[in-house]
């Protein structure tokens, strides 16, 4: 009996501990029920969430945050992550929220303040933004310049104009892809347009040719018929970078495939290559920007190590996935995977 006693005690002791670890973390908990009333919360729900202890104990939460965007997100129920949403006080706190499922039905609620982090990422997304743009007239006027020099004049400075020739145009890439992705990462949302499949896909054949010189059989496979709902500048853009990639990273006599097809939940479009291949170990990394597998091949072909960042982002932007398949000394296939919804039929076919 006395052993029985002893145990309860001690797991009592230990519960309280839990809940006082708990009520002293600086992340906001709320534990949620099935029919989403709130069970529990900590101080910290007070301060971010702005719950009154014990009024809000078995209220909904969803209507006790009201039209908040934490209230909206908590509604519509669809992810189990909201990276960065307004505290229901206001815009000035940032927050990063996670529902966790446990138990039967239930949910622990983990909201916590990234306000320094998203000010920190404001101030490196304007740094970029105003170097890549003060970049931008400097290397325009060199650029400029070097073009009037005729190494015919000069031919013993031939080899060195072409270098910085090359060099000039480098860098201008690299400013205007860096500006490209500062615009990308300041945009909530993109356009809303219908987006030719059927002409787009013939533009991105015919510059993967024009880039290959012949030095690659190009092939296209329109097996969709579906058009795009989305940014169609943007769309380009992103498509066009693995065109570009693809042709780069592939040694001669290589072959190249561009393919649009239907799948079960949507469509997607793959470019396929024959290249070097990537090693499994990069593959995840391959979007963080300057990244590269190898940095000498890279400066050979030309790449600025941002072009799989824009992809990215355009991605993100219009819903979709990056899926990146590879296999060292066999070559890769980039896929962009686009949901239903975006899908539209395409204007030749319709009726």
């Amino acid at each position: 009996m006395n052993g029985d006693r002893s145990r309860a005690r001690r797991l009592l002791t230990q519960l309280r501990d839990l809940r006082d670890a708990a009520a002293a973390l600086s992340d906001a908990l709320v534990l949620l029920d099935r029919a989403g009333r709130v069970r529990w919360f900590n101080r910290a729900a007070r301060r971010l969430l702005g719950l009154e202890w014990p009024h809000d104990l078995n209220a909904v939460l969803a209507d006790r945050l009201g039209d908040s965007e934490l209230g909206t997100w908590l509604r519509e129920g669809d992810q189990a992550v909201a990276d960065d949403v307004a505290a229901p006080g206001g815009q000035a706190v940032r927050l990063h929220v996670e529902a966790i499922p446990f138990g039967h039905d239930r949910r622990l609620l983990l909201a916590r303040d990234v306000s320094r982090l998203t000010r920190l990422e404001q101030v490196r997304r304007d740094f970029v933004a105003n170097v890549s743009h003060e970049l931008r007239t400097p290397l325009t006027v060199i650029h400029g310049y070097l073009e009037l020099l005729d190494p015919e004049d000069v031919p013993a400075l031939a080899p060195v104009l072409k270098e910085m020739r090359a060099q000039s145009q480098r860098m201008g890439q690299i400013v205007e892809d860096l500006l490209t992705l500062s615009r990308l990462e300041m945009q909530q949302r993109l356009p809303e347009e219908r987006v030719p499949m059927a002409p787009l896909l013939a533009t991105l054949r015919r510059e993967a040719e024009a880039l290959s010189h012949g030095r690659h059989r190009i092939a296209l496979e329109d097996q969709a018929h579906a058009d795009l709902l989305g940014s169609p500048k943007d769309l380009h853009s992103a498509f066009s970078n693995l065109v570009s990639n693809a042709v780069r990273y592939t040694p001669e006599h290589g072959s190249i495939t561009i393919r649009w097809r239907r799948t079960r939940n949507g469509a997607e479009y793959s470019v396929t290559d024959t290249g070097y291949g990537i090693p499994a170990e990069h593959i995840a990394r391959l979007t963080e920007r300057f990244y590269r597998v190898s940095s000498s091949r890279s400066r050979a072909t030309g790449g600025t190590g941002l072009g799989l960042s824009i992809v990215k982002h355009v991605l993100n932007l219009h819903h979709a996935q990056l899926r990146i398949e590879s296999e060292p000394g066999k070559g890769s296939t980039f896929t962009c995977a686009f949901d239903a919804a975006r899908l539209l039929e395409a204007e030749g076919d319709a009726g």
